[in-house]
């Protein structure tokens, strides 16, 4: 796939989050406008409100915590993006590389400690500030042999999006 504008990775991100809930059976509501707090979109099934932070990437990885890199460690960053985050807000992280004009973009959901942990551990446990669908370390990295990939169980599916609404839904 051609690269593509980030805007557009964005507002296709969204679209396709929004689609896979509805897909599920949630309502889902989208904000409107520049500059949204906390969350891009909101899903509800009776009186729960669940709240998701969009995040589409087409290069593999999905750029979290750079803004919290200046003056500290990895880790550091990590702790300070997780406190940036409200605890009942989670993520859909939307990789579109690798696919093709008909097909769908592989979807993941995950709670900002979830990421945060696979974050830490990420670089050999050095720690990262992008969160890898998978990396293997080269012989010149910091996490030189190890590998890191997003968890099997975030796929975005019907069981997985219920387990998320059970534990995250006000």
């Amino acid at each position: 796939m051609e690269r593509i504008p980030s805007w557009h990775v964005g507002v296709a991100a969204e679209a396709f989050a929004a689609a896979q809930f509805a897909k599920f059976r949630y309502d889902v509501s989208v904000q409107y406008g520049a500059n949204q707090p906390e969350y891009d979109l909101i899903a509800s099934s009776g009186d729960k409100i669940l709240k998701i932070s969009v995040k589409g990437s087409q290069d593999g990885g999905w750029g979290l915590t750079q803004k919290y890199k200046k003056g500290c460690d990895y880790h550091e960053a990590i702790q300070k993006w997780l406190e940036n985050h409200h605890k009942k807000t989670i993520f859909c992280l939307v990789q579109f590389q690798g696919t093709g004009d008909c097909e769908m973009p592989r979807m993941y959901l995950a709670s900002p400690a979830e990421i945060a942990a696979i974050l830490h551990s990420s670089a050999g446990g050095r720690g990262e500030t992008i969160l890898y669908e998978y990396r293997k370390w080269g012989p010149r990295a910091a996490g030189h042999g190890t590998i890191d990939r997003v968890p099997e169980e975030w796929k975005f599916t019907a069981e997985r999006a219920q387990n998320m609404f059970e534990k995250y839904a006000k």
